[in-house]
């Protein structure tokens, strides 16, 4: 394949590349909410809501993410709920990086020395203003690095989405290589230069906040 045949392909791979940094930005925006969410949950001192956000946390961390995703797009339409292939990947993604969030959270929280939330309460602060001012800002540079990690796990596991029929860029690259597979090295090639250039910015991104976090300008 000369170079002419192969900058033909760029157009609708970075169409599908297009779609997985949609993909991956909602993701992130739900996993995040729901890091929280649960995170904060499994430190609840209610025992019901303790229990329900380990039941979740346990089940979507112990199942396959792919599993979870044919269930929502395909076992869901069973029970009259049909979810577009973009509504139930995000989902999808969003509550499986969210749960293993969620102990990212929970784990960072609890590694805040006790001695700091004693020193609030004997300042007379509120929960919530302790949680704010004092627990949270230490707990927080300690997830980043985790964060940073999921991040990149959660862009590379859009690729998944191409199984129930959404557009993204192994979707694309997939097509591609149905019409002639002679190209199968070359599509292979741009699909790996292209998650790389979606991956490493990223990288980057997540190492400048943590240095900004670290000096407490965050």
């Amino acid at each position: 394949m000369n170079v002419n045949e192969t900058m033909q392909m760029i157009p609708l791979l970075l169409e599908g590349a297009a779609t997985t940094v949609q993909v991956t930005a909602l993701s992130v925006l739900v996993a995040f909410f729901v890091s929280f969410a649960a995170g904060f949950g499994r430190l609840s001192k209610w025992l019901w809501v303790r229990s329900m956000t380990t039941v979740y946390v346990e089940i979507f961390r112990g199942t396959s993410l792919l599993v979870q995703m044919f269930w929502l797009f395909f076992a869901l339409p069973l029970l009259g709920i049909e979810l577009p292939p973009m509504v139930a990947g995000v989902i999808a993604l969003g509550l499986n990086y969210g749960a293993y969030g969620s102990e990212v959270v929970r784990s960072s929280i609890v590694a805040v020395p006790k001695g700091q939330t004693e020193a609030a309460i004997a300042l007379n602060m509120s929960p919530l203003l302790r949680m704010r001012r004092i627990i949270l800002p230490q707990a927080f540079v300690m997830m980043l690095p985790s964060f940073g990690n999921l991040l990149i796990e959660l862009l590379k596991g859009t690729s998944l989405l191409s199984l129930i029929t959404l557009a993204d860029l192994t979707f694309q690259g997939m097509l591609l290589r149905t019409f002639d597979s002679s190209r199968t090295f070359q599509i292979f090639g741009l699909m790996l230069v292209m998650y790389f250039l979606m991956a490493y910015p990223l990288t980057l991104a997540m190492r400048w906040l943590e240095r900004r976090a670290s000096v407490g300008r965050v």
